[in-house]
């Protein structure tokens, strides 16, 4: 059997999807180690796909091994690349619309970020991708919180006068209208910085509070719960013209393969966020909530700035907020 390439797919088969013994080879990239839950999610899949014996093989290369770990969507958008694991707002730059998946306040925890999934929003955005030949197999959110080194943020004014790390332009953007001062770096550098006075309250993921051992340098932690400000869209892409070129049997394996990678997914997120809690508690640090009503003093706060800035910076933003903030 023979894999059905399109002009662009072809020019590029020796980059991407190439034929082994008989059985076509799709290749997956993405930025994390194998220990990752991004990873395991990949992994689900290729072994699904394996296990359904369609002639078809997915070959993950982990750990930014393949492409560097912005620049993944460009290849994927031209057949240079089949599959990723990938942080859509990474790819804000060619498509403004994708900077509303990394948008404080628009999911407010992991069940509603399920049903964003699912909505009118997600398929504004599943659309735009089409149009890059993109398409999605898993969806999936990671979420994360707040530390502080002297005391809890959980309401706009516990981060006035702080020196503050974010996670994404959009929430810089809201903690420097909350009164914050603003310091950027990659989340390897917050555990410096704290140690060093640099930086005095941080937001970043569950997991990388965790695996960068920020409980040695804070008074508390506000864990993504009930309610959570940083939500990020790090879905699982693939290539539209070779998902199409794939035999009616394989895209079935496929899709199967992604169903479940999808569930395990959104248990393995809500898992992430339990356990990070109890590693900051489990090391003597105070682990503190979001209320309704503090979340909602954050979506106002991010309604006049964060909100307001993408609005005015993307066509067709308005439409898209609103589709967004219509999800229950």
């Amino acid at each position: 059997m023979t894999l059905k390439f399109t002009a662009a797919v072809a020019s590029a088969a020796l980059l991407a999807g190439s034929l082994t013994a008989g059985a076509a080879e799709l290749r997956l990239s993405h930025q994390w180690s194998t220990a990752d839950v991004r990873h395991q999610v990949a992994q689900i899949v290729a072994d699904e796909v394996a296990a359904a014996d369609v002639d078809l093989e997915i070959k993950i290369f982990p750990s930014k091994s393949l492409f560097k770990p912005r620049e993944q969507y460009k290849p994927l958008s031209r057949g240079q690349l089949d599959m990723t694991v990938f942080p859509l707002s990474y790819a804000g730059g060619q498509q403004p619309a994708y900077n509303l998946t990394l948008m404080p306040g628009l999911v407010k925890n992991h069940d509603h970020a399920a049903r964003l999934n699912e909505s009118d929003f997600m398929g504004k955005i599943e659309e735009i991708m089409a149009e890059d030949d993109v398409m999605v197999l898993v969806h999936g959110y990671l979420a994360g919180g707040f530390v502080g080194k002297d005391g809890c943020i959980t309401a706009p004014e516990d981060v006035q006068g702080q020196q503050t790390r974010a996670a994404g332009k959009a929430f810089e953007q809201m903690l420097a209208g909350a009164g914050a001062s603003i310091a950027s770096m990659a989340s390897s550098e917050i555990y410096n910085a704290m140690q060093t006075g640099v930086l005095t309250a941080a937001n970043t993921s569950s997991s990388s509070f965790v695996s960068y051992r920020i409980y040695e340098q804070v008074a508390c932690y506000t864990p993504a719960s009930d309610f959570a400000l940083w939500f990020m869209y790090q879905p699982m892409l693939m290539n539209k013209s070779t998902f199409d070129g794939l035999e009616e049997a394989q895209q079935a394996a496929l899709m199967a393969a992604a169903e479940k990678a999808e569930a395990f997914y959104l248990e393995e997120a809500k898992k992430q966020d339990a356990n990070s809690a109890e590693v900051f508690a489990d090391n003597g640090v105070e682990i503190a909530q979001m209320s309704q009503e503090e979340f909602d003093a954050w979506r106002a706060l991010a309604q006049e700035t964060s909100y307001k800035a993408f609005v005015e910076e993307t066509p067709g933003g308005q439409e898209l907020l609103d589709l967004a903030l219509s999800v229950e």
